[in-house]
């Protein structure tokens, strides 16, 4: 019992890789039954092209690479159908709403009691899986290892015959005729095809040097390599089994082109004595009768009338579309993933802050937005270097009618801590006032902080209140890590006494499991064309650093979501330290 809670606490630091991967895996297996469809429907009326081998390599190409893609976060752009919304299974009571998103105590609230809910069941059932997959893989590694082991085996056991310009081995088995071994083909032939005529036993050998000329251990290897991924998609091995068969049928028609029929009917024979004598056929090896009676009917036609493969090319693109129109499908019509709420663009980025190495990084971390109550982080900054800021409890400003007091914490004189604490923007706005156009650039320049661009709404004049407010300026979480890192580093031009103040005033509260975070949240409304506030959406920030000992991880997360009754700068931060930080010895 200890080794499985110790088997998923681990897993539990890849809760959203494992809820994309389980995503990804079904998806693959969509994308199966769609190629299957398409490849079925091509050997029914294109049997010329459903016989080519590259058909079905291509339809195993194609699963893997709709799982990949389903995969990459990046993804979820092109996907037409809307997320899977895991809360909306319960239904939680709403926190009352308090104003704005910092307004809360600046202490750090101990992460709710763990719960079993179906977002809970949900993460399980995905690490679970998850975890099967790695086993399974090892499973069938361990398969393929174990086969090579008893090919290797029979040709240690066998005697040279050196008829073949590849090492060939008789041995005392009943098997098939088969070529094995990627790197150093060998041919295995059996001691009972001694008693095959010798028109049979010289198309047999034949047929296997016709596999070793068309590089089919190259192939076959590919077909074995691409199952063995995606062991758990049934349709991954049914198409390596076409495409073992389009080999072995294209072998046949080489072998067989311009013999006359008393030979090819000698061929046939030779074909149903050696499935007679066969044990099961290896899956590694290539072998003269490595059919199964589904197949046989297939190959005894061609040795009949051995016809050509069509060369028109448009039946092979048409071939091609097919495929690639199931790749698009699958990928299109696969749900994300909103693992908090109906989350319209999300991220959580993290970064080692001595290496600079990405720990995590999951979905549009490229995407900018409104800094919004972040940036008093960066007003900290400039209003402690440039002297505007003493410390802790000064200046001391007071409140005036005309300030912005969308919170009743607002209406209030006002201090740097209970600025930080309660996100007072006319405090912010009272410092970036006093730096002034030219110095308030000269900062944001030096600081290389998002798009730079501080002139506020356009015409307005208004860069040095309003810039940060869904307005001018703009970072995407990338960018928020990036100048978090160089405040970690002190590597921003500002003095030691705006570090220290900084870091002081953003109040960092140390979390049971010893990290000590640091950090700010943000609330703002994206801001439609006509310049108004969208009140159906809300961004939701929470960025900042963790230190335990000598390590400390830079760290920002994003949403934009539909508005709710808490802020979403609240949400982001209780999300982050619930599912994120709890997490960081993981990293």
């Amino acid at each position: 019992m200890e080794l499985a809670l110790s088997i998923f606490a681990t897993f539990a630091g890849f809760e959203p890789l494992a809820l994309r991967f389980a995503l990804a895996s079904g998806g693959c297996v969509a994308a199966g039954l769609g190629v299957w469809a398409v490849t079925a429907l091509c050997r029914r009326w294109l049997p010329g092209v459903a016989a080519q081998r590259s058909v079905w390599l291509l339809g195993q190409c194609t699963v893997v690479l709709a799982f990949l893609l389903i995969l990459l976060p990046q993804s979820e752009r092109l996907r037409m159908l809307p997320p899977i919304d895991i809360e909306s299974f319960s239904t939680p009571a709403a926190a009352p709403r308090t104003g704005n998103d910092a307004a809360t105590p600046a202490t750090v609230t101990p992460a709710p009691a763990a719960t079993t809910t179906p977002q809970t069941y949900l993460a399980w059932a995905a690490q679970s899986w998850l975890l099967l997959y790695a086993l399974g893989l090892a499973y069938t590694l361990l398969q393929l290892l174990h086969t090579r082991r008893a090919l290797h085996a029979l040709a240690v056991a066998g005697n040279k015959s050196g008829v073949a310009p590849v090492d060939t081995i008789e041995v005392d088995a009943p098997i098939s005729p088969m070529l094995f071994g990627l790197f150093r083909p060998r041919l295995l032939l059996p001691l009972h095809l001694r008693a095959f005529d010798a028109d049979q036993r010289q198309m047999i050998l034949e047929h296997e040097l016709t596999h070793w000329r068309r590089n089919d251990l190259q192939w076959a290897s590919a077909g074995i390599v691409l199952q063995t991924l995606l062991w758990f998609n049934p349709f991954m091995r049914l198409l390596r089994i076409q495409l073992s068969w389009a080999q072995e049928l294209g072998c046949d028609r080489e072998v067989l082109q311009g013999r006359p029929p008393a030979q090819r009917k000698a061929y046939a024979a030779a074909l149903v004595a050696q499935l007679k004598l066969q044990q099961a056929p290896i899956s590694t090896a290539l072998a003269f009768g490595n059919v199964t009676p589904a197949t046989l009917a297939d190959r005894i036609a061609l040795i009949r009338n051995p016809g050509k493969a069509p060369q028109g090319p448009w039946v092979r693109i048409a071939t091609l579309a097919g495929l690639a129109a199931v790749l698009a499908t699958s990928l299109a019509l696969q749900p994300s993933l909103a693992s908090q709420s109906p989350t319209l663009l999300s991220c959580t980025t993290l970064m080692d802050a001595a290496t600079g190495q990405r720990l995590r990084h999951d979905g549009q971390c490229d995407a900018r937005a409104t800094p919004a109550s972040t940036f008093n982080i960066v007003v900290s900054l400039m209003g402690y270097d440039s002297g505007h800021l003493i410390d802790e409890h000064t200046p001391l400003l007071p409140y005036k009618p005309t300030y912005a007091s969308w919170n009743s914490e607002w209406r209030a004189d006002t201090d740097p801590t209970s600025w930080i604490k309660y996100s007072n923007v006319w405090y912010a706005q009272q410092v970036t006032t006093k730096l002034g156009d030219a110095r308030f650039q000269h900062y944001i320049d030096s600081f290389g902080y998002g798009n730079r661009d501080v002139s506020g709404d356009a015409g307005k004049h208004n860069g040095l209140t309003q810039s940060w407010i869904g307005s001018s300026l703009a970072i995407s979480p990338d960018e928020q890590v990036d100048f978090l890192r160089k405040i970690v580093n002190r590597q921003l031009p500002v003095s030691v006494h705006a570090y220290e103040m900084t870091a002081r005033i953003l109040n960092p509260q140390t979390l049971d499991n010893g990290w000590t975070i640091s950090g700010k949240t943000g609330t703002a409304s994206p801001v439609l064309a006509d310049g108004r506030d969208d009140n159906t959406r809300q961004y939701g920030w929470y960025v900042g650093w963790a230190t335990k000992g000598a390590r400390t991880i830079v760290f920002a997360r994003m949403v934009l979501d539909h508005r709710q009754e808490t802020y979403a700068g609240l949400r982001t931060r209780q999300a982050f330290l619930r599912d994120v930080a709890t997490q960081l010895d993981t990293l």
